[in-house]
């Protein structure tokens, strides 16, 4: 199991160096932008500029994700990490969309658009390197630790390096062939990336948010753990819900209904132990012992092995 105060030490340094270097990128290419006259690139900077936020966004998480359990919380704060993860879809979003919304209004504009400055072209470069290198290390460290935050903000920072990437593109086509239309036709595209990007993440943290698990091979698992444990059978009603990265599981099993109440005991807590030598991170186990045979009728929720065969 990871070391949940490395984790937030890692998930604090990272979303700092995150904040400071997306900090610069977004100010160089507003600033670029603004002066050179290029629509994609002040959009460029415009969404990096949402991923400062982003970052700050996560350092205020990851010291509410600290906080120790408590009456009204008692299975911690680890969900706040997704309910962020959730608020910065929507910043996303709102961005992509504004963006939108100007880009389209510049497209059909009639004024007379004038061709973009070539240091432009210098600033998206520095800004494509930055990103790569940022987004290489906030997936490196939210693998580490393993933190749908960081790792969705490495996602949304990959995909800015796309983004960059594109208006790069554009900006080469721009002056090859001297339209500046051209310009904000990729500023237009980007638009459509970052709102692509905001319902992913939007999606993805809905997961974990809905009680579920983002990785449904961990019933598999919670089987072939079961199934190696002598008097225990017949797991079913078995659920799984994620609590930040830690898995917290439920499930019945079946045992002999003459055995005594300290030997079912004992059989429930071997199962708890063959769940955690296979899955990792695991937050809590509970497992309930039925008479073997009872009969069950259909149940509701969880799910048994007749669904994964």
């Amino acid at each position: 199991m990871i070391n949940e105060n490395l984790r937030k030490k890692v998930l604090l340094r990272t979303s700092w160096i995150s904040t400071i270097g997306n900090a610069v990128l977004s100010l160089a290419k507003i600033i670029v932008g603004l002066v050179a006259g290029s629509v994609a690139v002040l959009g460029d900077g415009i969404d990096s500029a949402t991923d400062v936020i982003i970052s700050l966004v996560m350092i205020f998480t990851a010291r509410i994700m600290t906080r120790p359990p408590s009456r009204k919380y008692v299975y911690g704060y680890e969900k706040a990490e997704s309910i962020a993860t959730k608020i910065l879809s929507m910043v996303i979003f709102y961005a992509g969309m504004q963006m939108l919304f100007t880009t389209l209004q510049s497209l059909f504009s009639h004024a007379p658009k004038a061709l973009p400055s070539s240091i432009a072209i210098y600033v998206t470069v520095f800004s494509i390197v930055g990103k790569l290198g940022l987004a290489w290390y906030q997936y490196r460290q939210g693998e580490r630790v393993n933190s749908s935050l960081l790792m969705a903000n490495a996602k949304n920072m990959r995909n800015d390096v796309i983004i960059s990437l594109g208006v790069l593109l554009g900006l080469l086509f721009t002056f090859v062939f001297r339209l500046p239309v051209l310009d904000t036709v990729t500023g237009l595209i980007v638009s459509l990336f970052i709102i692509k990007s905001s319902v992913s993440i939007f999606m993805d943290s809905s997961v974990e948010l809905m009680d579920g698990v983002k990785d449904v091979s961990v019933y598999q698992k919670i089987f072939e753990a079961v199934e190696k444990v002598p008097g225990a059978s017949n797991p079913h009603r078995v659920r799984s819900r994620q609590i930040g990265n830690l898995y917290m599981i439920v499930l019945d099993i079946e045992a002999d209904g003459e055995i005594s109440l300290n030997e079912a005991h004992a059989i429930a807590e071997e199962v708890e132990d063959s769940i955690q030598a296979i899955v990792e991170n695991v937050y809590d186990i509970v497992v309930h012992v039925e008479p073997a045979g009872k009969h069950h009728d259909e149940e509701k929720f969880g799910v048994d092995k007749n669904m994964f065969s």
